[in-house]
């Protein structure tokens, strides 16, 4: 007999197969694999943007964060409630469906405020996308594999990286970069119909829970509930500072590789009919891609032993690993040679990914059942507006303001490694977070959740 996990009384329990689960995961996991590749397409784009649109390094960081960012996370909030309340599925189809739209836009974009408003376009579908995921993935997860489940989710970052440097590389050096952008982004409304179709909501399968949810708390009463938990805020805000560190550097790989190593790359790609680009994009997908991937699948399961002995056990994982991260991620960009700055990159995306599973794990086991979705909202909100809004275009505005004294390989350089300070500031709070979590169980999980 099939496996199941049962949500509610007995008279109503939507059974979940293991089938289920794991078709309900991957495809989760390959929606959120378009969400990211969208989103870092614009790593490998960068060079060939800023040469047709007559881009500064701190427009290249508004692009690719400040403008998707605060409209991400603007959104976010208010559709994390309607992800508590309603239909999770069509939720995330219908964003699916925006966001794509808006990527192969991107691709018509004749200005730099065309290009905003495109990516303002993007972020404004995203927001869609992963709070109402967690909060489907908790509900069908048993508690004990539920930091390897989220971690399965979070795959899709590696994935999507991998594919959109990869394939948006090889295709900016033979049709261009508005081509990449169309080619990102078409694909996803395929997808969008796919997932309305198969996914379950049980939400429609029981009448009875559809109810519960009609008469949810408002926002302001679910975050009065996550005020109480400062483990939650210690949780959120180290996120938030890992994402500015991280993302202030990986919008900028592309140009780094390019810039130190655009020789390099130049005669490799020659013997092997690629232009630096689309060279530079596949070793950086294939580094990223595989580097995260398996940090971020161990990573998960690591984490899963270390919270049987309590659910501190998935905020102590994130600060040792980020901590051990710092140095490659930090001292990458000044490798003497190619080689050299790919293996930094390989070890420190991989150390970094497995700090990914814990923490969000972390957020669905602080927060009660009806609000899971809100604070996977306000975990992104923070990580997208300080994140991945101020960290590009902190590093690219750093990069232009040295850039006549160093000149724009250095400068760059200079600025990437200086965002690596905001990584040691939250791996102080990871372990405050830590002794907190340690003091504080776990929230009353759903029988779903309470399963092994």
């Amino acid at each position: 007999m099939a496996e199941q996990t049962s949500i509610g009384s007995p008279s109503e329990q939507p059974a979940w197969s293991a089938g289920y689960r794991r078709y309900a995961l991957v495809l989760l996991m390959l929606i959120y694999a378009l969400n990211m590749l969208d989103r870092q397409i614009v790593t490998i784009l960068a060079e060939p943007m800023k040469s047709d649109l007559n881009l500064a390094d701190w427009q290249i960081g508004a692009v690719s964060g400040l403008a998707f960012a605060l409209f991400y996370s603007a959104v976010g909030l208010p559709v994390a409630r309607l992800a508590d309340r309603g239909d999770r599925v069509r939720l995330i189809a219908v964003s699916l469906a925006i966001w794509s739209a808006f990527t192969a836009v991107c691709g018509l974009a004749r200005s730099f405020p065309q290009l905003i408003l495109a990516r303002i376009g993007v972020g404004i579908g995203e927001a869609g996308c992963t709070p109402a995921a967690h909060s489907l993935i908790s509900e069908f997860t048993p508690r004990a594999k539920l930091a390897s489940a989220l971690a399965f989710y979070s795959l899709g970052i590696p994935l999507g990286s991998l594919l959109g440097l990869a394939v948006g590389g090889l295709i900016v050096d033979s049709l261009g970069w508005r081509a990449a952008f169309m080619a990102a982004g078409l694909p996803g409304l395929g997808v969008a119909v796919i997932a309305v179709v198969t996914l379950r909501e049980p939400r429609r399968l029981r009448p009875a829970l559809a109810m519960q949810t009609n008469g949810l708390r408002s926002f302001m009463d679910a975050f009065a509930e996550l005020k109480r938990k400062p483990a939650f805020w210690l949780i959120a805000f180290a996120a938030a500072l890992t994402s500015f560190s991280y993302y202030g550097q990986s919008t900028f790989f592309g140009s780094l590789f390019l810039r130190n190593h655009g020789e390099a790359l130049t005669q490799l790609g020659a013997k092997l009919g690629l232009g630096p680009a689309g060279l530079a994009g596949l070793a950086l997908g294939l580094i990223i891609g595989l580097g995260a991937g398996a940090g971020t699948v161990i990573g998960g399961r690591l984490a899963d032993r270390a919270a049987r002995g309590g659910i501190a056990g998935y905020a102590r994982q994130p600060m040792f690993v980020l901590l051990a991260s710092t140095p490659f991620l930090g001292l990458m960009p000044f490798a003497p040679n190619l080689a050299l700055a790919l293996a930094a990159l390989m070890v420190g995306v991989f150390l970094h990914a497995m700090a990914y599973g814990p923490t969000f794990a972390s957020v669905q086991v602080l927060a009660s059942a009806n609000v899971r979705a809100t604070a996977s909202a306000i975990l992104f909100f923070l990580t997208s507006l300080i994140g991945l809004g101020l960290g590009p275009l902190a590093v690219g505005s750093a990069s232009d303001l040295l850039s006549p004294t160093f000149g724009p390989v250095q400068s760059l350089n200079i600025a990437c490694a200086g965002a690596s300070v905001a990584m040691l500031a939250s791996v102080i709070c990871f372990g405050l977070a830590s002794k907190r979590m340690a003091a504080e169980p776990a929230v009353a999980a759903t029988p779903a959740m309470a399963k092994a």
